[in-house]
């Protein structure tokens, strides 16, 4: 049965321990090292682990205090960005010599379109390989990759030999592969998303898809249609070049808590200013203001309104913002504040239609 959906051939490349290794390769005294790339205060937070400080169990967004606490000869390192950057741009311009399909999601992992390519090379696993050679060899730096026919398993398969290896899931294999899938291994699966699915008996990508449609969209709302479609290895997502922001923030973390609204007005003044300049250097404006707030106990609450015309002004930022903060009562006092624009006018609408279960196609050359 042929497939009505496209195969292709996608690449998901993600560097090891970015950050960290990065400020490992400028200062050979931190090699073999627990390093962590952060601030080493009562309000740190790690950005990035090395791979001996995660033997520790320390790890990206966590307190700098409990980082410490597992492993006392953790050293923290201040995170360089614009270093970050400059290698993030060498590594690009050697996906670009192989496909000018590649999609960035962060400094350190993009996802590339090897199905035609530059090289005319038919094996996305040797183009694979060859791309983590010359990152190598000419940064001396380690990636991990993953290959399949769509980004989604391309993304999980990246995260099966790391560091510094890589995993290709064929076409013949993406059924099997799914359903022997732990489910907290599903991209887009988080820790609550796993503990309901636990509870509801889903505990591997064949437990999920037993779930009927109605029972999934029942318990996960949108999600459901997802999880629905990619355990049958349907994702039709496209490699998108030139990705286009959802939305826009900025956020601030304070070195004592706040207490009152009183004293978050001048945080929130300071916070919208930022988000105007970041609005206007992108020339981008949005309708949904989202105020986020975290407490000092570290639990998160967001508000949100949306407006029936675009703005990109901080003075229409602040004051929506403000009508969220007086919206409610804190619930304790506050350890940091954001506010993010979104509903976005580079946002362009599309209605596809619902999708169905296909078999997977098996000759096709990876």
């Amino acid at each position: 049965m042929e497939p009505d959906f496209p195969l292709r051939k996608i690449i998901h490349v993600d560097m090891d321990a970015f950050y960290a290794s990065v400020e490992q390769l400028d200062n050979p005294d931190l090699r073999g090292k627990p390093i962590a790339v952060g601030g080493s205060s009562q309000r740190g937070v790690v950005s990035a682990a090395s791979y001996e400080a995660r033997k520790f169990g320390v790890r990206s967004a966590m307190s700098s205090v409990i980082a410490k606490r597992n492993c006392p000869e953790l050293i923290f390192v201040k995170a360089n960005f614009e270093r970050y950057k400059e290698i993030s741009k060498a590594i690009r311009n050697i996906f670009y010599e192989y496909t000018d399909l590649v999609e960035p999601l962060s400094l350190d992992e993009a996802y590339l379109d090897v199905t035609v390519n530059k090289k005319g090379d038919p094996s996305a696993t040797l183009i694979a390989q060859e791309i983590r050679q010359r990152i190598f060899d000419e940064l001396h730096l380690t990636a991990s990759a993953g290959i399949s026919i769509n980004k989604f398993i391309a993304k999980v398969a990246s995260d099966y030999n790391k560091p510094n290896g890589q995993k290709t899931v064929n076409p013949e294999e993406v059924i099997q592969f799914l359903e022997d899938l732990e489910i907290r291994k599903f991209y887009g699966v988080g820790k609550v998303t796993a503990e309901k699915m636990y509870k509801l008996g889903i505990f591997t990508g064949k437990d999920l898809k037993t779930k009927s449609l109605e029972f999934l969209d029942e318990n996960f709302g949108k999600s459901g249609i997802f999880y629905y479609h990619v355990v049958r290895g349907i994702h039709n997502s496209e490699v998108k070049p030139h990705r286009i922001p959802k939305s826009v923030g900025a956020e601030r973390t304070f070195s004592e808590n706040l207490s009152s609204e009183v004293f978050m007005l001048e945080r929130l003044e300071q916070i919208a200013q930022e988000l105007e300049r970041r609005l206007q250097k992108s020339k981008i404006a949005g309708k949904t203001i989202t105020l986020k707030i975290k407490y000092s106990d570290f639990t998160l609450q967001t508000r949100s309104k949306t407006l029936p015309y675009f703005i990109s002004d901080k003075n229409l930022i602040l004051e929506t913002a403000k009508s969220l903060l007086y919206q409610d009562n804190l619930e304790n006092s506050v350890r940091l504040l954001g506010i993010s624009l979104a509903n976005l006018n580079t946002e362009k609408r599309e209605t596809t239609k619902e999708g169905k279960e296909v078999s997977v196609q098996l000759k096709f050359d990876f």
